[in-house]
């Protein structure tokens, strides 16, 4: 994807975030002296094997102009740092190197007011504009979700339930499930891409069920995967 084709995206979610108001934390926006209307769609290399999928963005991410880059996000990219080059990165500008070797978005490229998911009709306001992003613009074909809102957001591209009855069994953090994206084309095709998601939790601390687990745990995954 070139720079252009990008900012033609970048463009067209900004058009329709301008066509109706939705939830945005205005306050956040204001701090960071950021347009809220300004779509922060994703960061890194669009010839990257591997994405990490996201809820939508934080307080850091809106400072900072690009997804997981807060505390989760800082911790997903040491993680994946650390199965690339085989130690720890010596500083943050080290660590941004992750950058050059995989994709990072999210299911709306907005911070919601607080820390409240966005609705289903703000996520499919904004689904055609991320399909895009992964269908006829990203090359790779794994994909790492992170918490429930994130991997459920890939329902519609599974058999009726198949995404549900997935996420509900016992190894869906070891397992892979393979779905097929769609995505209408700049020139009005339909365009299909197949890609495996591999979920896991959201590397929150607030999530005290998995937050000690979960560095380990993306290492299980990044050993799956060819990077």
């Amino acid at each position: 994807m070139s720079t252009t084709e990008l900012s033609d995206l970048r463009q067209r979610v900004y058009q329709e975030a301008r066509r109706q108001p939705f939830p945005l934390d205005l306050e956040v926006y204001q701090a960071a002296d950021k347009d809220p209307l300004q779509p922060i769609l994703c960061a890194g290399n669009l010839q990257g094997r591997l994405c990490f999928f996201g809820r939508d963005l934080g307080r850091d991410e809106v400072r900072a102009g690009q997804p997981l880059i807060g505390a989760a996000g800082t911790l997903v990219r040491e993680g994946f740092f650390q199965a690339w080059r085989g130690r720890k990165a010596r500083n943050r500008e080290e660590l941004a190197e992750v950058c050059q070797r995989l994709l990072l978005t999210n299911t709306v490229p907005y911070k919601p007011p607080g820390n409240k998911a966005y609705s289903v009709e703000v996520k499919d306001r904004f689904r055609p504009f991320i399909e895009q992003l992964l269908v006829c613009h990203w090359q790779g074909g794994q994909i790492i979700t992170l918490g429930t809102e994130a991997f459920q957001w890939f329902s519609p591209y599974g058999a009726k339930g198949e995404v549900e009855k997935f996420f509900k069994g016992k190894d869906r953090f070891a397992e892979q499930l393979t779905v097929t994206l769609t995505a209408i084309d700049a020139q009005g095709k339909l365009q299909r891409r197949s890609v495996n998601l591999m979920p896991l939790p959201h590397p929150s601390p607030l999530n005290q069920r998995y937050y000690a687990q979960f560095p380990q745990m993306l290492q299980n995954r990044l050993q799956m995967i060819e990077f």
